[in-house]
């Protein structure tokens, strides 16, 4: 029968000088190189939802048309992003495999363009 664990209190644990860390501190250099890696990280996502705010912006505007046609439009530079960077590169833009993430962006922004440009008249059109 094996030996029960010792209490809390005994436990072994790895007692360092007051004031010190595990990890030495990171330099400036370091903090700002991290800080570079999580902006690039994020700017394929930026660049998407910019032409989101655009295309909801312009149906704002009674722009219903254009507006949807934009939001097609993120939906294909979504597609060309996660096609041509890498996983890390995508950031956000990577939610499942490469193929599946490419085919259903597109798919779904050609879907988006050809029903905003086939649609006639509309619910804000006037009588």
């Amino acid at each position: 029968m094996p030996a029960p664990p010792p209490p809390p209190d005994e436990s072994p644990t790895e007692m360092l000088p007051a004031g010190r860390h595990a990890r030495p501190a990171r330099t400036p250099e370091e903090k700002r190189a991290e800080w570079r890696r999580k902006v690039l990280a994020h700017l394929p996502f930026l660049a998407v939802m910019v032409v989101v705010a655009i295309g909801f912006t312009r149906i704002g505007m009674q722009h219903w048309r254009e507006g949807t046609t934009e939001l097609g439009v993120a939906l294909l530079v979504a597609g060309a992003l996660r096609a041509s960077l890498t996983r890390t590169a995508a950031g956000l833009l990577a939610v499942r495999s490469r193929r599946v993430d490419i085919v259903t962006y597109v798919l779904f922004g050609l879907v988006v363009v050809a029903v905003s440009l086939t649609i006639t008249g509309g619910p804000l059109a006037y009588r």
